[in-house]
């Protein structure tokens, strides 16, 4: 075909590339719509439990008012002596740590080890640091000492508290996001490219259609493509807290000597001496430049050190933690978070961002909103799957899936690319393989089920293809021209 007067020629790397994509795009095209119908329940319900999740400091503070804040009323206690008072609430618990209050309004945090407490929970006696009043004790979990409600909602975001089967759900969702996300930018960015006013079609939802499937089409496709980079975060992040993708995670910081420094808390080789108690401790860690809130641990041996660290995670974040010697109150280690290697930098900012607490509510308001964009777009995939059913007259009836035979028909070296591709995402990212793996069992055996039909099920699936084929030559017209099929 002879290329058309004033058209600028394609060289080999473009023509090359148009070719590989044609080739790609079925194949691509078939595992977004079965990633999406089946994954898509899972990255909902993460969605909606992140959501609630990322506002729980607000639902923690007016819940737990009554423990968390007191009136000021002139000089505080020692806070040897709160912690006193906090022992003699738990006589036969184990003293763990103490976090002072920050404000004048904050009460005093002594945290200790009870026996029959689950892994990660310790019980906290909250001390009115005026008059040594116990406010109450309740559970604290973590490390960022979240409350019962708090800590509910956390594993109800992290596993639907069904323990280690329920974090699978998670993962699941985590794990497949950012392919679906990349696979649907793919796919959006192609069917626009060379349409009227095909900038504006790919950023403005709707834009160029009425109604009908090819709207919904535009709503999902250009509302994806302003969260996608929120997404690849989310994912991102998310996976690092997961069970297998983030054990692997775990081993490349580690070969890679990305882990979080932290400080020696080693006894040192001589005998001490009298520990000049916490208050000295504190101030010493308040000289060393360890301000805002901190936790200031318990010795876990006469002989080792106290260690102290800011728990601040707001920006700019506040990580530094310091080892302080009983005996003399002096610094003994410390390690700032200025020096951290700029992976472990990376990785703390992207947890405390996932969780809404690195730009305070500015933070959560940005996750808000990228949570509503991705519910739009799983409710939109969804409707187009609705409205590509082949019965328009079922008001039930949903969408058939795209037409087999997209993987045996690429070329050779795409086959073997893509086969090399799969199982290297299936390795690093394992839930990604195995649910891939089940797609295809279970696409294998409807393939085989309309086989075994006979001749019905092969002019089923003759209809079918026959169908797929006259709607994308409407979705063609339809991007080249800008006008809406209205079904």
């Amino acid at each position: 075909m002879e290329q058309a007067e004033g058209t600028p020629p394609e060289d080999a790397a473009e023509r090359t590339r148009r070719g590989a994509w044609t080739a790609l795009r079925p194949l691509v095209l078939r595992l977004h719509f079965y990633a999406g119908v089946f994954v898509a329940p899972f990255v909902l319900i993460a969605a909606v439990t992140g959501l609630l999740y990322v506002w729980t400091p607000q639902i923690e503070d007016a819940a737990y008012a009554d423990l968390l804040r007191v009136e000021p009323a002139g000089e505080t206690l020692p806070l040897h002596e709160q912690v006193r008072v906090a022992r003699e609430e738990l006589p036969d618990a184990e003293l763990d740590a103490v976090r002072p209050p920050t404000t004048e309004e904050d009460a005093t945090r002594v945290l200790f080890d009870v026996p029959g407490l689950g892994s990660g929970q310790r019980a906290a006696v909250f001390v009115d640091p005026y008059d040594g009043d116990v406010l109450g004790v309740t559970e604290s979990y973590g490390a960022s000492g979240a409350l019962p409600v708090r800590t509910w909602i956390e594993v109800f975001h992290r596993n639907l508290h069904l323990g280690d089967v329920g974090r699978l759900y998670s993962e699941l969702a985590a794990s497949w996001l950012w392919v679906v996300a990349l696979g649907g930018v793919a796919l959006w960015i192609a069917r626009v490219r060379r349409s009227r006013g095909g900038a504006r079609r790919a950023l403005v939802p709707g834009s160029g259609t009425s109604r009908g499937r090819a709207r919904s089409v535009s709503l999902h496709g250009a509302t994806g493509l302003w969260i996608t980079v929120g997404l690849l975060f989310l994912s991102a992040t998310g996976m690092t807290w997961s069970q297998y993708a983030g054990g692997n995670i775990a081993d490349l910081r580690e070969r890679m000597s990305w882990t979080t420094p932290s400080v020696s808390a080693e006894a040192p080789p001589a005998s001490p001496g009298v520990d000049l108690g916490v208050d000295a401790v504190s101030a010493s860690a308040r000289d060393a430049g360890l301000d805002g809130p901190i936790e200031i641990a318990y010795p876990e041996t006469p002989a080792s050190p106290y260690v102290v660290r800011q728990l601040d995670r707001l920006w700019p974040t506040r990580a530094d933690s310091a080892a302080i010697a009983p005996d003399t109150a002096e610094v003994t280690d410390v390690v700032r978070f200025a020096d951290y290697p700029l992976m472990a930098k990376f990785t703390r900012w992207g947890i405390d961002a996932h969780m809404g607490l690195l730009f305070g509510v500015a933070n959560q308001v940005v996750l808000t909103v990228l949570t509503a964009g991705l519910l739009a777009v799983v409710g939109w995939g969804y409707r187009m799957w609705w409205q590509r059913r082949p019965t328009r007259s079922r008001a039930l009836g949903v969408g058939r899936p795209y037409p087999r035979g997209a993987f045996r028909a690429l070329p050779l070296p795409l086959k073997a690319v893509t086969v090399v591709v799969l199982a290297a995402v299936g390795w690093a990212v394992p839930l990604v393989g195995v649910s891939l793996l089940v797609f295809l069992a279970v696409d294998a055996v409807l393939g085989w089920r309309a086989r075994r039909s006979g001749p019905a099920g092969a002019d089923a699936a003759d209809a079918a293809v026959g169908a797929d084929a006259k709607e994308r030559t409407r979705e063609r017209d339809e991007t080249l021209t800008g006008t809406s099929y209205t079904p």
